[in-house]
């Protein structure tokens, strides 16, 4: 059950190209958002789709997949860890919650 501790498991689309940055000591981030989407009825039967956002972020060698292989609207899965983190901008803080990605699964169809 270890295992299942602040575990976080997705299927969506990428929102936009992944963002590389390679740092001084060589070691390469990429980020990327991802959307998942959920079809319900609400009290009145009609069909509503709700999207949600998530930030996600990748190190090392799973940042170099990602820029190799991902582009906007690519379908993937991740499994990873949440990570709650603040900045200032602006002089105000801002509180972000990402995915730290541990897991890529990349479901796109070869030659679609």
């Amino acid at each position: 059950m270890t295992t299942l501790k602040n575990s976080v498991q997705l299927i969506g689309r990428l929102g936009n190209d992944p963002q590389v940055r390679t740092f001084d000591s060589g070691k390469k981030m990429a980020t990327f958002s991802l959307a998942t989407n959920e079809t319900y009825l609400n009290a009145k039967g009609e069909k509503v789709e709700d999207t949600q956002w998530h930030n996600i972020v990748i190190w090392g060698k799973k940042a170099d997949i990602a820029e190799k292989y991902l582009k906007k609207g690519s379908e993937v899965g991740v499994q990873g860890k949440l990570i709650n983190r603040s900045y200032e901008s602006n002089g105000e803080k801002k509180y972000i919650t990402e995915i730290s990605l541990n897991e890529l699964l990349l479901m796109d169809k070869k030659g679609a």
